[in-house]
Parts: C-alpha cells; sequence; structure tokens
C-alpha cells in the first residue's frame, strides 16, 4: 500500500510535502520519500521507518550543505 501527496508550486514546498506525509502516517507506512527541485536539480530523500527518520535525514542533509528555505 502506498499514499502519495505532491505541491506544484513557485515556493518551497519541502514543508508541505511533509506536512501532508504526516496525515498519510497513521495508515502503518514502512517508508516515506521526498523529491523536490533546487537550483534545476532533483533532490531526493528516503527513508525507512517513521516519517521522523526522513526529517532527520533531511535536516542532516542540510547541516552539511547549507539550507534553502
Amino acid at each position: 500500500m502506498c499514499g502519495i501527496t505532491a505541491i506544484s508550486a513557485n515556493k518551497e514546498a519541502l514543508h508541505f510535502l511533509l506536512q501532508g506525509l504526516e496525515k498519510l502516517e497513521y495508515r502503518g507506512y514502512d517508508s516515506a520519500g521526498i523529491t523536490t527541485i533546487e537550483n534545476n536539480h532533483l533532490f531526493t530523500k528516503k527513508a525507512k521507518g517513521r516519517l521522523q527518520k526522513l526529517k532527520e535525514r533531511i535536516d542532516a542533509y542540510y547541516a552539511e550543505y547549507g539550507a534553502t528555505e
């Protein structure tokens, strides 16, 4: 089973994507992932387990390479 959330916008979408995934998390999914476009490049992060693991992976990426928000 899967759940998909999406946004098409001319502004930062990461926050809205994570909110959408939070609304689906109660279904008990065992992994989550996102893809956004940043500086004309695809940014993809995936994580097994709860959504918190994906958030931690995203935070670690931005801590290392710099935040865009």
